[in-house]
């Protein structure tokens, strides 16, 4: 049966993408977009079928739909997550800037509407890669360091990836970190002894790497995405297996 998908944050670039990619889908159908700044005739819209609706606030949307897809803002996502989850559409949230608290709470909410989703700090695979391989590393070099990079128009710092992938490195270290704690800014943010640097600058797309240093000896794992387009497998995995899903998770190797 066709899953119907809308996609909030049409406007952005891969909210551009995701639609062309459920358009080549056979299984999915763009059902409707929703961005504050949409316009029936700007660039974004001109390119969808003219059967997809056209929406710029929530209160205005009421349509039948299976999947909610987020690209938008830190500002936004929460309530987003909240208005899909409540409304029975599934969320497929690639927009990052969602606090643990908030996460938290959105869990709660499909709990109780028995609605199965997912936040997906990074879609592209090699991402998913090296924060699995960081777990293991972890376990051996405690002390560690993530630096991300990213283009000059991502609004949040640290992204999620690495935020993410700092939580999972103090999750999994099986011993405390020799390097001192240092609470001054030329280090970066912290996360449990984890520091995390971000890199905004044009040209750059998406990057990661994560730097574990030992009694002589370091280890560097890294990953990049050269261009959004390498998002899209991790796109069609999620719209293909959120439907599986009988509670909101966190990360794509959750259905991997």
């Amino acid at each position: 049966m066709t899953k119907r998908v809308i996609i909030a944050g049409i406007t952005g670039s891969m909210g551009q993408k995701c639609a062309d990619l459920i358009e080549s889908l056979t299984d999915f159908e763009l059902a409707g977009v929703i961005a504050p700044d949409l316009t029936a005739d700007c660039p974004a819209a001109k390119k969808l079928s003219s059967e997809t609706k056209l929406f710029i606030d929530l209160k205005d949307l009421t349509l039948a739909a299976d999947i909610w897809l987020d690209f938008t803002t830190p500002q936004a996502v929460f309530n987003n997550t909240k208005f899909a989850l409540e409304h029975h559409y599934r969320p497929i949230i690639g927009t990052s800037g969602l606090t643990e608290t908030q996460i938290s709470k959105l869990q709660e909410i499909a709990a109780k509407e028995q609605m199965g989703g997912i936040i997906v700090p990074n879609f592209g695979l090699s991402a998913v890669l090296l924060m699995k391989f960081v777990q293991m590393a972890a376990q051996y070099f405690p002390d560690a360091e993530v630096i991300e990079m990213h283009h000059e128009d991502k609004l949040d710092a640290p992204s999620g990836t690495a935020a993410a992938t700092a939580q999972l490195i103090a999750k999994s270290r099986l011993e405390k970190p020799l390097a001192p704690a240092a609470h001054v800014a030329a280090r970066g943010a912290d996360y449990e002894g984890v520091k995390v640097h971000s890199v905004r600058l044009p040209g750059y797309v998406a990057h990661e790497e994560v730097l574990f240093g030992g009694p002589g000896e370091a280890l560097t794992i890294r990953q990049d995405s050269f261009d959004r387009a390498s998002f899209m497998q991790g796109v069609k995995v999620a719209l293909e297996h959120v439907s599986e899903l009988s509670e909101l998770v966190v990360g794509l190797d959750k259905i991997l």
